[in-house]
């Protein structure tokens, strides 16, 4: 068996409608998948399974969500490994610790280019920062901004299936994998 990490995209499933973890889980469970857990209540598991690709992973959780709840979202699933390189690959540890809500991931389904990476650059505000590393884009959001211009264009017309996380849930859904 082989530990995955799965994001969904959205569990807005209509006004006032939300995916409960504990339906999300039994979803995940009925695919025959094992020892399922959740983080918080934004869409976040942690299996086991035996070994297969990520794309099946992610179309078998698609299809079933969509049996489930009525609607599609699109799911991003990483292996274990693959998630604790991802989160050892953070390049704002400073201002993990400092604020880890501002410090945010998406994981793209796709790697993303470099070249993606430089017209966001332009769209970030003088205190953000934006990197592109292993094909994710990582960010450092302004403290002094409540929103930020980056947001709307780090979006799936732009630059493809993928989904934010913030480096509070990044750092316990790695410590989940790694026990």
């Amino acid at each position: 068996m082989q530990t995955y990490v799965a994001l969904l995209y959205s569990i807005i499933l209509g006004e006032g409608r939300r995916v409960v973890m504990s339906d999300l889980k039994a979803m995940a469970e009925g695919l025959g998948l094992k020892n399922v857990r959740t983080l918080v209540a934004t869409g976040n598991l942690v299996f086991e399974s035996g070994k297969t690709s990520i794309a099946t992973l992610e179309k078998r959780l698609e299809s079933a969500f969509e049996r489930a709840f009525g609607r599609h979202v699109d799911i991003i699933v990483r292996s274990a490994g693959d998630w604790l390189k991802l989160a050892a690959s953070n390049p704002f540890p400073a201002e993990s610790v400092d604020a880890g809500d501002q410090v945010a991931v998406r994981v793209m389904r796709k790697a993303v280019a470099e070249d993606a990476i430089s017209e966001l650059r332009t769209r970030a505000a003088e205190d953000e920062k934006v990197h592109l590393v292993g094909g994710d884009i990582w960010v450092a959001f302004s403290r002094e901004r409540p929103s930020s211009r980056l947001l709307a264009a780090a979006n799936h017309k732009r630059l493809g299936v993928g989904t934010s996380r913030n480096w509070n849930t990044i750092r316990k859904l790695a410590e989940m994998v790694a026990t």
